[in-house]
C-alpha cells in the first residue's frame, strides 16, 4: 500500500505540489493526467525519494519515506528519458545496473529484456537503438528486479502499434500479478485501456478522481 498525505512541494514561492493526499493499493493501475508542468513527474520523483516534501508524508507498507527509510524498497521506475551507455549493449546496460543492488542473476535479467520484446544476446549498442527499443529498454530495466511499485512516466513513447499492444498486456499482467503501477501519460487510449482509477492534475492539484 502507498498512502500520501497531503503531500506539499514548494520551491521558494512556487508550489509545485499542493496538499496531494491518495491510498493505492496492490492489483491495480492508476493514472496520472494532465498537461505538461502540472506535477505529474514531481509527484513520481518524490515517491521515489528523489525530491523530499515541504510538508505531508509518503507512506510506503506504513513507513514513512525520509524518516522510517530514506528510499523506497522493491520499487521500479522509468521517468523521463533512461540514460543508458550508447557504446554498450542492452543487455550488458542492464547488467550494470544490476550491479547496484546485487539483487539478480543474467538470466533474469534476460528474461526482463525477452518479455518486452528485446533480444538479450544481440550485440547491438543502445547508441544505435530506435526510440521505441530504449524505451522498450527502459521497462525492462523498470520490472528487472521484480519490484512492488512501478512509476511509470510515458512508457508507450516512441512505440508503434505493434509495440503498444504488446507493452500494454506486459502491463496488465504485471497487473495481474499484484503490482501496483503508476502510470503518466498523454494518450487518453492508453488511460481508458489500462488504468483502474485516473487523477487528473493541474497545478500541483489533484482537481478530478474518475474511475474507469
Amino acid at each position: 500500500m502507498l498512502e500520501i498525505e497531503n503531500l506539499t512541494k514548494t520551491f521558494g514561492t512556487q508550489t509545485v505540489i499542493s496538499d496531494i493526499s491518495m491510498t493505492l493499493v496492490s492489483g491495480k493501475i492508476y493514472g496520472l493526467v494532465g498537461r505538461n508542468g502540472s506535477g505529474k513527474t514531481m509527484l513520481m520523483k518524490m515517491i521515489l525519494g528523489f525530491v523530499s516534501p515541504s510538508s505531508g508524508s509518503i507512506k510506503i507498507e506504513g513507513k514513512v519515506l525520509g524518516k522510517d527509510i530514506s528510499m523506497p524498497d522493491r520499487i521500479g521506475a522509468i521517468i523521463e528519458n533512461p540514460g543508458f551507455l550508447p557504446e554498450y549493449s542492452g543487455f550488458k546496460n542492464l547488467k550494470f545496473l544490476a550491479m547496484i543492488h546485487h539483487k539478480i542473476s543474467n538470466e533474469e535479467i534476460r528474461n526482463a529484456m525477452r518479455i518486452v520484446g528485446l533480444d538479450p544476446d544481440s550485440k547491438k549498442h543502445v547508441g544505435k537503438y530506435s526510440l521505441g527499443m530504449r524505451q522498450r529498454l527502459g521497462i525492462a530495466q523498470a520490472i528487472m528486479e521484480d519490484p512492488d511499485i512501478l512509476l511509470l512516466d510515458e512508457p508507450l513513447n516512441g512505440l508503434d502499434n505493434e509495440g503498444v499492444e504488446e507493452i500494454r498486456k506486459v502491463l496488465l499482467s504485471l497487473k495481474e500479478k499484484g503490482k501496483l503501477i503508476i502510470l503518466a501519460s498523454h494518450s487518453k487510449e492508453d488511460i481508458q485501456i489500462l488504468c483502474d482509477t485516473v487523477f487528473r492534475m493541474d497545478h500541483g492539484k489533484i482537481i478530478a478522481t474518475e474511475t474507469n
